[in-house]
């Protein structure tokens, strides 16, 4: 059956996580109970209020198909939300797409951007669920290599420069930035912005994790820092994190009109948006109390402090204090082992899953990423497991 089988399909791979789960359930089947540290997903309830509208749409009937650009309604929240939020106007007509959660965002933006063989520039390491849909457009992943200094990665803009060819295209940001937990500063914008206008390049500014930051940082979005970036970046985000609605599977886009208008017509062809009522809770979300957003990012906060604390003064490991979103990288290169060896170890060895620094690219060796998602006693086991399975490789 190979034969029958599309070439593009051979360009695509298991996310790190999906390949990672597969061999815990192999574990679960022999008897064991590993905790995870290692998923992107809140522990939390969405909030009341967000659910009893999606309750009270589909009382009211509100299970017709959507408007495939988003209902008005929801167009018009996010629109108001980035008033608000980030000191950005869309038009909500035609500068703001609805889309069944950020990971269609970014594909339609990339089926959107990129022709075949057009480079698309990447932070190495980068969440690394954005390269298949990279060669799913016909596109070609090109990293550029981070720095790690002073407990924080970097991403320098005379590096971003230097990767740039003829044929590069996209520069894809995520800031806060999975897997390292850098929020990019203004100034750091402001010069990568610099690079972008110069090279002519496009810009997809996945803002996913902008409501889980930790003082003294902030969020900022690129687009606002200029009209000439604005007319040139997509921005793509969702309500997953924010409120808790993984499994709403709604997010939406903002950007200038011809590129929208070309993401909706790939949006057209495939997933059509979300459900009706799904948008009607996600109206409320954005539109409502935001009390929820602040206590939740409180309690990852306490969750950081408690990973940051429960990693002290062990040999060779270091764990790097996120700036923002719920994954703390853990600097265990004096091991002196591949990261994902130390991982394997760790799983095997002391039931602890968490994903190693090279499943993200080069620039991820040499570390470990611990999710803190999830909060309670799954946290507080994972982590006595993590010390203990890391002080034994450390001896």
């Amino acid at each position: 059956m190979s034969a029958a089988i599309a070439n593009r399909c051979s360009q695509l791979q298991p996310t790190a996580v999906n390949a990672i789960l597969a061999e815990v359930r192999r574990l679960q089947g022999e008897g064991a109970a590993p905790v995870s540290l290692m998923r992107g997903e809140p522990d939390f309830r969405t909030p009341p209020h967000i659910a009893e509208a999606a309750a009270a749409a589909l009382r009211d009937g509100r299970t017709a198909y959507p408007d495939n650009r988003g209902e008005p309604k929801l167009r018009r929240a996010v629109a108001e939300k980035l008033a608000r939020d980030n000191g950005l106007r869309f038009d909500s007509g035609a500068e703001i797409l609805i889309t069944s959660g950020a990971t269609f965002g970014i594909y339609a933006a990339l089926a959107a951007m990129v022709n075949d063989g057009d480079e698309v520039l990447v932070p190495d390491p980068i969440y690394d669920a954005y390269l298949s849909p990279i060669r799913l457009a016909g596109g070609l992943p090109r990293p550029v290599r981070a720095t790690l200094a002073d407990g924080r990665f970097r991403l320098d803009p005379g590096a971003v420069e230097a990767a740039c060819t003829p044929a590069s295209k996209v520069l894809l940001l995520n800031t806060p930035w999975n897997p390292t937990g850098t929020v990019l500063r203004e100034s750091e914008l402001r010069e990568i912005g610099a690079v972008i206008e110069r090279r002519g390049l496009l810009l997809i500014s996945d803002e996913i994790y902008e409501a889980i930051t930790y003082e003294p940082s902030r969020h900022v979005s690129p687009a606002s820092l200029s009209e000439t970036l604005r007319a040139r970046a997509i921005l793509v985000n969702s309500l997953s994190k924010t409120y808790a609605m993984t499994g709403w599977r709604v997010g939406y886009c903002a950007g200038p009109k011809e590129l929208i208008a070309a993401m909706f017509l790939v949006l057209q062809q495939s997933s059509r948006g979300p459900s009706t009522f799904v948008q009607d809770a996600a109206a409320a979300a954005l539109t409502g109390p935001q009390d929820c957003v602040m206590e939740m990012r409180a309690e990852y906060a306490r969750r950081r402090a408690r990973v940051i604390e429960s990693l002290k003064g062990l040999p060779g490991v270091r764990a790097l204090e996120p700036e923002g979103g719920f994954f703390a990288m853990v600097d265990v290169r004096s091991l002196g082992l591949p990261s994902d060896e130390v991982r394997r170890r760790l799983l095997h060895d002391s039931g602890v899953v968490v994903v190693h620094g090279a499943a993200y690219g080069p620039g991820g060796e040499g570390a470990l990423r611990v999710s803190f998602a999830a909060g309670g006693e799954n946290l507080e086991r994972g982590l006595a497991r993590l010390r203990a399975g890391l002080e034994r490789i450390a001896g």
